[in-house]
């Protein structure tokens, strides 16, 4: 039987990369960190770097591709962007010694895995959000840096078996913290990123659409603590009747990465 693998390997501002597997072969999402340390952090997931077939940036920030260059050259495999975060990786350099590819409309086929991107919210050239398919049919997305939930990435959300979302910020601790003003609008702006509460309320509709596991991710150091993401997810599942551990699966990725789930 093949089964679907989840791992976070880092998450948050100071860098953010998933890895998602099936049949033996992984595809990165984002690589956020050195070269360096995104290759301990898959040997430490069991993860051969040797297998990953190809890496997928959301966008262009820094905390999602500051060893993509080392590693996708080092690995020689393709890095997959949009348009317009590729026309940035190469016009800043990050894309020297890289086979970087636009990713096509309708997806494309990596590690006998479907990708597909939609777009996503974010004060960037072009983000996205990004949705695998795994060869039984089993579906993981991915959406962060967004500062809301459009129709597309609800509709993409839909029908996923693992979820995992932004929940960036505590709305109190943003407003009252030490950021500049100017920093706490565009944070909480439709372009920056999701607070706690938005996505809380965005999980138990895709629960109801099917999905049973969610991850959240890309907390903020400076204005969240894992346990209020959690609990205000939590809240607003039992509003809804859902229940911890009975009618969904809930964990939050720290920084330094999740253990791998498979399912």
């Amino acid at each position: 039987m093949i089964l679907a693998r989840f791992c976070s390997l880092f998450s948050g501002s100071s860098g953010n990369s998933v890895a998602v597997g099936c049949g033996g072969s992984y595809i990165l999402i984002d690589a956020g960190k050195s070269a360096k340390k995104l290759r301990e952090r898959l040997r430490q997931e069991d993860i051969d770097p040797t297998d990953i077939a190809a890496i997928f940036i959301t966008h262009e920030h820094i905390d999602h591709i500051a060893g993509v260059r080392v590693l996708a050259s080092s690995l020689s495999i393709p890095v997959f962007a949009t348009q317009g975060t590729a026309d940035y990786l190469d016009v800043h350099g990050h894309a020297r010694n890289v086979d970087l590819r636009i990713m096509p409309t309708d997806g494309v086929e990596a590690g006998g895995m479907g990708v597909t991107a939609f777009a996503t919210s974010h004060d960037a050239a072009e983000s996205c959000g990004l949705s695998v398919t795994c060869s039984d049919g089993r579906r993981i997305t991915l959406a962060t840096d967004t500062g809301v939930i459009t129709p597309e990435i609800h509709d993409a959300l839909n029908g996923s078996d693992l979820v995992y979302l932004e929940s960036n910020h505590d709305v109190g601790m943003l407003y009252n913290g030490r950021y500049p003003y100017p920093l706490k609008q565009r944070i909480a702006s439709d372009v920056g990123h999701l607070s706690n509460e938005v996505c809380a309320a965005e999980l138990p509709l895709i629960a109801r659409s099917g999905a049973t596991r969610f991850v959240l991710g890309h907390l903020s150091a400076e204005n969240n603590l894992p346990l209020l993401a959690r609990q205000t997810a939590v809240c607003e599942f039992s509003r809804y009747g859902m229940r911890e551990g009975v009618d969904y699966l809930l964990a939050v990725a720290p920084p330094e990465g999740l253990k791998t789930v498979v399912f």
